[in-house]
């Protein structure tokens, strides 16, 4: 029994020697980094971590960054990224410990790094321990991952400005619940600068090849200003920046004499930036009528799958296609006044050659089709069907 005591001390010992060091090498890594950038929100993270390695690399700066969305990547200097690997692909917040140590050897001037904790004590445990950057970005406050940070806008707010730095710097472009992340900088010492979308031009945002929002480029060009770098050269350093994965996109399909263009919304995912980003692509005019909706429904995501349902008429959809399971759950959420069409395409059971044919039987000529909702299950299927046999135009 003595003996079993002495090995259980000794392995105390060790494991406690063993995290003294690996502490000590952390700090010692986090201090070779200059400038730390923290991007937290609710939408649009990747995004905005890209472009403000973007802007800060058009300043000539030496930046590395790591976003955690549709696809992790590790973001080098010269801006070529490698996917992050994660044993057995479980994301653990522990990983950014990682990630600094592989950053400081390459000696930047500056990390920007998307917060991959959803619960807000690992929020704060990301900030203040892991990466204790100077500038932390919260994108906006959305109805997302409301039971672990609501169950109410406000709770969001607090919840999410738990990753603020104590006598640091807070970048958003939130404006609704501005007053709250106002009051909970207030209470940690922290400067909140507010990005302006509206200060961004036409001219600024002609530049980009890809889906971004006025909101996502201000709250980088206000990080980059923040840190020297003239705007006319921030800019232009966004406009190089490789989009993320999960970008929004839409593309064209044809099926015989019928065209579907198909826009991925997926990523959006809440109910407030699937509106903004379908008005976007509308203003754009990349989509048009007649117009489609999908919704992909999933069995642990049951509220969202029926906040999909309660958007449908905001979307200026004709027809409504659900996928996934269980369907009703988004089916039933769809407001009754709505004058348009509701089709249940069956869950998982179900072909996706099957799947794409009755959507495609519901087209004259051309049409277009938003895919809402989650992408895992179902999506993610009729996405790669598509892209292995739909052939784009």
């Amino acid at each position: 029994m003595l003996f079993l005591y002495e090995v259980f001390t000794a392995t105390l010992v060790v494991l406690l020697a063993a995290g003294i060091v690996e502490q000590r090498g952390h700090e010692r890594n986090l201090r070779a980094i200059p400038t730390r950038v923290v991007v937290n929100g609710i939408r649009g993270k990747s995004s905005i971590t890209r472009l403000c390695a973007g802007a800060l690399r058009g300043g000539e700066l030496r930046v590395v960054a790591k976003t955690t969305g549709t696809a992790a990547r590790f973001i080098h200097p010269d801006a070529d990224e490698e996917p992050v690997y994660r044993k057995f692909d479980i994301a653990n917040v522990v990983e950014q410990i990682g990630i600094v140590r592989r950053a400081a050897k390459l000696e930047p001037d500056v990390l920007v790094m998307e917060c991959m904790a959803v619960m807000p004590a690992l929020q704060e445990i990301n900030q203040s321990k892991l990466v204790q950057a100077g500038i932390v970005v919260i994108s906006n406050v959305r109805e997302d991952h409301l039971q672990e940070m609501g169950p109410t806008l406000p709770d969001v707010a607090r919840s999410l400005s738990r990753s603020m730095p104590v006598g640091g710097i807070c970048v958003t472009a939130e404006q609704d619940l501005l007053p709250v992340l106002q009051e909970e900088a207030d209470r940690r010492s922290c400067v909140l600068l507010s990005a302006d979308p509206d200060s961004i031009t036409d001219e600024d945002m002609a530049g980009f090849t890809h889906h971004t929002f006025r909101e996502n480029v201000a709250i980088a060009l206000t990080v980059a200003e923040h840190l020297a770098v003239p705007r006319e050269l921030a800019i232009k350093g966004m406009w190089a920046a490789p989009p993320d994965p999960g970008v929004l996109t839409v593309e064209p399909y044809q099926f015989g004499t019928k065209t579907l263009r198909v826009a991925n919304v997926f990523a959006a995912n809440d109910p407030r930036s699937t509106v903004m980003n379908v008005r976007e692509l509308l203003a754009r005019g990349e989509i048009r009528p007649p117009v489609f909706a999908l919704i992909n429904c999933r069995p642990d995501r049951v509220e969202r799958n029926g906040q999909m349902g309660e958007i449908v008429p905001e979307l200026c959809s004709d027809k409504l296609f659900v996928i996934g399971h269980p369907a009703r759950s988004a089916l039933a959420k769809v407001p009754a006044d709505w004058p348009g069409e509701a089709h249940d395409l069956g869950g998982a059971g179900r072909r996706v050659e099957e799947i794409v044919q009755s959507i495609v039987d519901q087209v004259e000529d051309e049409a277009c089709l938003i895919a809402i909702g989650n992408i895992h299950g179902q999506g993610e299927v009729l996405l790669e069907h598509l892209r292995r046999r739909g052939k784009p135009c």
